[in-house]
């Protein structure tokens, strides 16, 4: 059980064992070409945003995308062959390549899966049909077992702007198990009102509402022809009752008795036996022929055998809002969860986002494992268990550097990585979407408070090479003259030259909340690791709206002790996140997290 930080495919690949884990929910990005920005409003009331994707809903025929073509192509079977189908029709097309990434992921989920596993992939209409012709290679078509429809949203003016079409409003939740034994526990939702009202219609001695079902069937199968013995006293209006014994053999007087078939055609779907249990439980009533019918008690009855339109689950709540644009309720996934598997079974979300997954694992006493690879996403997750589960809640996380040497391995191996794990840690927000390629000589920014001309603004740039010198500053010294920053600090993997730090040392200081400040401090991972941190700001906080499990305004949120800290404050304002915004969970309060973690 844990948490991963990084690529899902190679921590699948490595790390989860073979039929080892009982369900897998997926939420991949749908290719919709959304770009998913996080909004990180600048203060005061000006109008500039400066954006960071934690994620990006967007793929691109690239050397990723043809290493996991090949992979599969590897994997031979059934999926080799729909794949150099899909590919010839399609090309190297951004969907080709959003297909050939997920069916290299499905290939490992297909062999993480136990014999009695589930797996539910959760995607729009956009790539749903690609993604079953995909399912079907792998799983085999005699796996499908549904296509759940789940209404994301309640509207959507997808008509705007003259656009002839019906509003998108649900997603589809494509439903594949790996045998034809699979892990069920039967789900129901609550009756209609107007079917309760108009099937139970009767009341008992005791005030209960019940309804009369049938007792016949149209076809046979074991004691169904028999004549159902009935008898009741003459001239008093009571119910007719059961004459088990025969007694119309030898009628007494001052009794009616009265023998019943089925109805003409139909045969009895219960044998006597059974239905003298029913009168024995107190569930069995006669209609004025004499023919029976069973009572069903409204309070007895679990309800309505969930199908696969759910309809009933509405989008995440206000009190549950982290910010992710495509974040689900809880409801989803403890429905999920409850339905294909058992406590201590093992739950695995590949693309955990901001945790709905394991959140809902874990109330519901599941093993589980979560993979992201936004490095914010992780930390987000381990702040929320924590703060609903308490402290004692054991987080493993891999991926993320413990240590000098485990960081200088992620530099070495993953640079967007590392680069996303410095940024993290100093508090500020990836640039630039988080983009692989080109940034302008940005990685991270921090916007902060800055009387009394309201707004300062704090860039990163960060370098995870074996080596480093005066050039890549010199370069981030002009960054910093051409986006008038007012602070920079440059995070580097080897420790910067005595040339690098005279240079830094020539900007000076920029006063901040009154405090002299350096305007550009070098930091290493050495230095980093030995204690030594930079002198930041704090950043702009953020606010949810108010809601009444919120705890009361005004209660000033504690300091996170692993947080790099400015050793001043700087007087300011909070101010609201904006719609689809995401944030560095560094700046998100205490009640955030609370709220997302209230059981639905």
């Amino acid at each position: 059980m844990g948490l991963y930080f990084g690529d899902n495919l190679p921590v699948m690949q490595k790390h989860i064992a073979d039929a080892s884990v009982a369900l897998v929910y997926l939420d991949p990005p749908f290719n919709s070409k959304a770009q998913y920005n996080l909004l990180y409003e600048t203060p005061g009331n000006e109008r500039e945003t400066a954006q960071q994707g934690v994620f990006r809903d967007t793929w691109n025929w690239e050397d990723e995308a043809d290493t996991c073509y090949r992979e599969v192509l590897a994997h031979g079977g059934q999926i080799a062959l729909i794949m150099t189908a899909l590919i010839k029709a399609l090309g190297h097309s951004d969907t080709m390549a959003y297909l050939a990434m997920m069916a290299a992921r499905l290939i490992e989920v297909h062999r993480i899966l136990k014999a009695d596993g589930s797996l539910y992939l959760h995607c729009d209409p956009t790539a749903s049909h690609y993604l079953k012709i995909v399912l079907d290679a792998i799983f085999g078509p005699q796996r499908y077992r549904s296509e759940i429809s789940w209404r994301r949203t309640s509207s959507h003016n997808d008509a705007k702007q003259g656009r002839k079409q019906y509003g998108n409003v649900r997603d589809i939740i494509l439903f594949y198990t790996i045998s034809d034994e699979w892990c069920w526990n039967q789900q129901y939702v609550p009756y209609d009102p107007d079917y309760i009202e108009s099937e139970y219609r009767h009341a008992d001695t005791d005030g209960q509402d019940y309804k009369e079902t049938d007792v016949t069937a149209a076809k046979p199968g074991g004691d169904t022809s028999y004549i159902w013995r009935v008898k009741r006293r003459e001239g008093r209006k009571e119910r007719w009752q059961p004459d088990f014994d025969d007694e119309y053999l030898r009628p007494r007087t001052g009794w009616v008795y009265n023998g019943v078939p089925p109805y003409q055609g139909r045969f009895w779907a219960y044998s006597r036996a059974n239905l003298r249990a029913f009168w024995e439980q107190g569930e069995l009533i006669h209609r004025e022929t004499g023919m029976p019918r069973i009572m069903q008690r409204l309070h007895k009855m679990p309800g309505v055998p969930l199908q696969n339109d759910w309809q009933d689950i509405k989008p995440a709540p206000k009190s549950e809002a982290l910010g992710y644009p495509t974040q689900k309720p809880l409801a989803l996934l403890r429905r999920i969860i409850e339905t294909s598997s058992n406590p201590d079974d093992l739950i695995l979300d590949p693309f955990c986002g901001c945790g709905t997954t394991v959140a809902a694992a874990q109330q519901l006493k599941r093993q589980w494992v979560g993979i992201d690879v936004s490095y914010y996403a992780v930390r987000l997750i381990e702040r929320r268990l924590r703060r609903k589960f308490g402290n004692d809640i054991v987080v493993p996380i891999e991926g993320i550097p413990a240590d000098y040497l485990s960081a200088e391995g992620l530099a070495e191996n993953d640079k967007y990585g590392f680069q996303q794990w410095a940024v993290g840690e100093l508090g500020c927000q990836l640039w630039n979407n988080g983009k692989k390629g080109r940034d302008g000589g940005i990685d991270g920014e921090m916007w902060f408070f800055n009387p009394p001309h309201n707004a300062g603004r704090l860039l990163v740039q960060v370098k995870g090479g074996k080596k480093v010198g005066i050039k890549e500053l010199r370069e981030f010294k002009d960054v910093l003259n051409r986006e008038n920053a007012e602070l920079g600090v440059f995070f580097s993997r080897a420790a910067p030259t005595p040339e690098m730090r005279t240079e830094a040392a020539s900007l000076g200081d920029q006063h901040v909340g009154g405090k002299p400040v350096r305007k550009l401090q070098l930091i290493s991972l050495a230095t980093w690791y030995s204690g030594q941190r930079p002198q930041l700001p704090i950043p702009v906080p953020l606010t949810i709206p108010k809601d009444k499990s919120v705890r009361a305004a005004g209660q000033i949120r504690r300091a996170d002790p692993k947080q790099p800290s400015f050793t001043f404050l700087v007087e300011g304002v909070q101010t609201k996140p904006r719609k689809n915004q995401v944030v560095n969970p560094s700046i998100l309060p205490d009640e955030a997290i609370s709220l997302s973690m209230e059981v639905v």
